[in-house]
């Protein structure tokens, strides 16, 4: 089974930057998309193997998103310049591995392989 990956990120560049990255190494990837809102949607529809989270999309936090991974059991990873994103997207985010922004590319594949299991 091919492991799936939700990519939640604002920055366009970005998001196609870790998608590319991404689907080089076989996984699906689900999105990108740049707000809560349509996360979301996409959860409501299929269940990632994983997510890979910007925390601050604009004008909102991920918060949401972290919130419903959480309630379904999906692991997730943050993909953030902040080097404590529970102070800026509360404690639901703590403990979360964060792969920086930008992501190096090993550090990113190690960190999500390693969350699948």
């Amino acid at each position: 089974m091919q492991k799936t990956v939700l990519v939640v990120e604002d920055e366009f560049t970005i998001a196609m930057d870790l998608q590319n990255m991404l689907e080089t190494h076989d996984w699906r990837v689900i999105g990108p998309v740049a707000n809560v809102q349509g996360a979301l949607r996409l959860l409501e529809k299929e269940l990632p193997s994983v997510a890979l989270l910007d925390v601050n999309l604009g004008n909102e936090l991920v918060t949401p998103v972290a919130k419903f991974l959480k309630r379904h059991d999906v692991p997730f990873a943050l993909a953030s310049a902040y080097e404590k994103a529970e102070q800026i997207g509360g404690n639901i985010l703590a403990g979360a591995p964060n792969v920086g922004k930008p992501a190096v590319e090993r550090s990113l594949l190690a960190t999500l392989n390693r969350l699948v299991g």
